[in-house]
């Protein structure tokens, strides 16, 4: 297997992008990364494209946009793992030599409504949506724990305050804790600013070789783990929480490919849905000993300026969620850290490896369907 990195990447802004059709949400996220390395696209070998709504073929009709045609497109569906599914492809057809620049969009223009996953969908038909399956896992984390919902406002205190610095995020204004805990009850005791809005956007990523890289002029971002993992039956009598043993299995199948620990990482981009994704994110990353979450909370140990930054694009709760651009947003996050263009967001000093965490789907036998984990070093 060659090195993998990442030599470009772009974004169209997300939000409520009802003036664009989703083929042109694509190609400005794909323009912005071709035009971040300075390649030109005849040089592509490959695409895949990373979608949950757009329909069939929205790979083709993106590169039909761009006037690329005749290139092996893969389109990519994996829920909220969707874009971060597609990179992992990418990043396996590189490091084996199928390919050696390959372009990965993430896209989605949100609909109102319920999300199925199966045709009989009766856990929606009983209220058991996600933000009350969240909701349930929350209060069983503070029930265990020591959290309150205070530590949970302050996530969304922390990411809406860096959302305010991301000029491509959906929400743009920053949040006191008493304004979090006053919007609305939603599932208790998640209310509505602990909940990510629903949202159009588009992020996109070149992948290639060493050689590509060293060509471009820019601070060399190798992808060090890509890792894919998927849920398993539910088994009332182990006592753990899948959800969580999942993530748990991927980051460490993450940090053994890396050759690191939770300790070495220096900024990360987690699943923050919903206010407790994070928290929980902390637990099965390693970041923190199980239930001790509100400690990196309480001390500030997650915030800009700390030891481990985490969400510095403002997350989810900020940047908004288009199931098919979350997972490359986070991408593009990282590899901005790694580079230092993150303009007022940057962290300092620079970070060397950046980790992305996402989780994707819900159904009734297996809880959280997918799991992707990357880290990337410079």
């Amino acid at each position: 297997m060659q090195n993998v990195y990442v030599l470009g990447t772009g974004l169209a802004k997300f939000g409520k992008r009802e003036d664009l059709w989703l083929e042109e949400l694509g190609r400005e996220a794909a323009e912005h990364a071709l035009a971040d390395c300075g390649l030109t696209r005849t040089a592509i070998d490959l695409a895949l494209c990373g979608h949950a709504f757009g329909g069939r073929v929205v790979g083709q009709r993106v590169l039909a946009q761009l006037g690329l045609t005749g290139i092996p497109t893969i389109n990519v569906e994996n829920a909220c793992t969707t874009g971060a599914t597609a990179f992992h492809l990418a990043y396996q057809a590189v490091a084996h030599g199928e390919a050696e620049l390959v372009l990965v969009i993430g896209l989605d223009q949100m609909a109102s409504g319920l999300i199925d996953a199966t045709r009989s969908d009766f856990e929606g038909a009983l209220g058991r949506t996600l933000p009350g399956k969240y909701a349930l896992r929350a209060n069983r984390y503070m029930a265990l724990h020591d959290l309150t919902a205070n530590d949970l406002a302050d996530i969304v205190v922390k990411n809406r305050g860096l959302g305010a610095c991301n000029p491509i995020a959906h929400f743009q204004q920053a949040v006191t804790r008493e304004e979090v805990l006053g919007s609305r009850m939603v599932a208790e005791p998640l209310t509505l600013f602990q909940c990510c809005p629903s949202v159009d956007g588009a992020a996109s990523a070149l992948v290639g070789t060493q050689r590509l890289a060293a060509s471009i002029g820019k601070p060399l971002v190798q992808v060090r783990a890509s890792a894919l993992g998927a849920g398993k039956y539910l088994s009332a009598s182990e006592g753990k929480s899948p959800d969580d043993e999942l993530v748990r299995a991927t980051a460490q199948k993450a940090y053994e490919m890396a050759g690191c620990g939770p300790e070495d990482i220096n900024v990360a981009e987690v699943h923050d849905a919903f206010s407790i994704g994070e928290v929980l994110a902390y637990d099965n990353l390693g970041f923190c000993r199980p239930g001790e979450a509100a400690k990196l909370i309480r001390e500030r140990v997650t915030w800009p300026g700390a030891k481990l930054p985490v969400n510095t694009s403002g997350g989810l709760l900020s940047r908004g969620h288009p199931l098919g651009a979350t997972g490359m947003a986070q991408i593009v996050e990282i590899t901005q850290q790694l580079r230092e263009e993150s303009s007022t967001r940057q962290i300092a000093p620079r970070p060397k490896l950046g980790l992305a965490q996402c989780t994707g789907g819900a159904i009734p036998v297996v809880g959280t369907a997918s799991c992707c984990v990357h880290i990337l070093g410079r």
